[in-house]
């Protein structure tokens, strides 16, 4: 009912649209009668999840991000609606949940791409499947996901205690590195649409477009604004993108040819040398990758100053997986010959991407990681001078004689890690570092005995113990 409903809502939204768009358009443009019509909706609903077609003569698979968000909301919606009227027990049940979603999500996606072939438009019923359910899995997992927290009473934050302390920093970094980039690429779109917002003008007022038309054309460049802020992370990162077979854009130089009549495309630059505020943005690359290592070792140091670069470099690595994803998704083919290739390489952007971002990380890991101990050593102290020479091999020579550390603990909050003296400094215990920002939550009890299975902590969640054993206890004192 969940994938029903989700399909459903999003055809018939997609569908209301399509006949706006029919009402006011020439009928040539989706066909004469009305099946076509909803073929064409149908074949939206498909591109709102990132399904390819075929035409003659070539692909089609530049495909507008934007869309994506209505079946992810549906998707979120069905999934939190599954969590109430299911009311799942246990956070472990969420994986159980998410493939209800997306098995019979899936088979709807299959047989709607069969549904929206024509002669011309072959929608490709392999990735209908595959990313049906991806979608599908993931956003309505989510809405499972986030209804049991509710229902539990758990911050949404507190999901980064669950993870190891290497990969949430990882993770962190990462994420912190790619929103940098992703910034500056919505910045130089903005700024290069700004700059050029004549000629976007004149271009509408050509189309003619009129009131319904003009809407939905507003509406379709807002739905490929995600595809042109890759386009613009390509750009600062440097190999930059195509707009067409033998194009460029990039901060080496820019030649275009014909491109087609879309407002949105006023932001390109013209033809010849780069603008010279647009190479500002290479060294955005350097300082995202400053700040993913600086955030990397500051929720997990390393213990071995070596390693600190390694784990910076890593993130950039993972950095440069991202970014090729995006070029992936944002973009591809529109067609045959000349636009048979559009958007960025993504390959190049993600080998320049690991290598700039990761060289930046590796530099501001160690630099992150040699401050924290430095730190630590200064809120440690001297040793102190009254300590006898031979304390050490006095306290090897008799094992069992423990030795007071706690002069030397550092307050907490100083950098963590604990640390003494006697004749010589005592190196570092390995500590648990944890986010800044974050609070210090319990970690789930797991020593209790499986007869008390019910009570026991799972993930942050504690669940009640049956009352019927107690209810019947109170019937036989009475």
């Amino acid at each position: 009912m969940a994938a029903a409903w989700s399909a459903g809502i999003g055809v018939a939204v997609l569908m209301t649209l399509t006949v706006a768009g029919w009402v006011a358009a020439p009928h040539g443009a989706f066909g004469e009668d009305i099946g076509e019509v909803l073929r064409t909706a149908v074949q939206a609903w498909l591109v709102g999840h990132h399904v390819g077609f075929g035409i003659p003569g070539g692909d089609v698979a530049m495909l507008p991000l934007g869309l994506v968000v209505l079946p992810g909301l549906l998707l979120y919606r069905a999934g939190r609606w599954l969590a109430r009227s299911c009311e799942l027990p246990r956070l472990r049940h969420l994986f159980r949940a998410a493939l209800a979603i997306a098995g019979p999500y899936a088979a709807i996606a299959g047989t709607l791409a069969l549904v929206g072939q024509t002669e011309t438009v072959q929608p490709s019923m392999l990735q209908a499947l595959i990313a049906g359910f991806s979608l599908a899995f993931v956003a309505g997992g989510a809405g499972v996901l986030f209804q049991l927290l509710r229902d539990k009473g758990i911050a949404k934050r507190r999901l980064l205690e669950l993870m190891p302390d290497r990969p949430r920093s990882l993770l962190v970094g990462t994420l912190s590195a790619t929103g940098t980039l992703l910034v500056t690429g919505a910045l130089l779109f903005c700024v290069g649409l700004v700059a050029n917002g004549g000629e976007a003008v004149s271009t509408t007022g050509e189309l003619a477009p009129g009131l319904v038309g003009g809407a939905l054309l507003l509406l379709i460049q807002l739905l490929y604004v995600p595809n042109a802020v890759v386009f613009g992370l390509a750009y600062a990162v440097g190999p930059g993108f195509s707009v067409g077979v033998g194009t460029i854009v990039a901060p080496t130089g820019v030649s275009v040819g014909a491109v087609p009549m879309l407002p949105m495309l006023a932001a390109l630059p013209d033809n010849g040398p780069a603008p010279v505020l647009s190479l500002a943005a290479l060294a955005v690359p350097f300082a995202a990758g400053g700040l993913g290592g600086v955030l990397t070792q500051r929720s997990a140091p390393a213990v071995v100053n070596e390693a600190a670069p390694l784990w910076g470099f890593v993130c950039g690595v993972t950095t440069g997986l991202a970014c090729a994803a995006l070029c992936v998704a944002a973009g591809g083919p529109l067609g045959a010959e000349r636009l048979a290739s559009v958007g960025p390489s993504a390959w190049q952007v993600g080998l320049i991407t690991a290598l700039e971002v990761g060289l930046a990380a590796a530099i501001a890991a160690w630099v992150a990681n040699w401050r924290y101990y430095r730190r630590f050593h200064a809120a440690a102290g001297p040793a102190p001078a009254d300590a006898p020479a031979g304390a050490d091999e006095d306290a090897a020579a008799a094992p069992g004689r423990k030795r007071d550390r706690r002069a030397a603990v550092p307050a907490r909050g100083d950098g963590g890690g604990r640390g003494g003296y006697e004749g010589a400094p005592v190196p570092p215990r390995r500590r648990r570092p944890r986010l800044p920002s974050l609070p210090r939550l319990p970690r789930p009890r797991l020593r209790r005995r499986a007869a008390e299975d019910d009570g026991e902590e799972f993930y942050g969640i504690t669940y009640e113990a049956d009352e019927e054993p107690a209810a019947a206890d109170d019937g036989d004192r009475e």
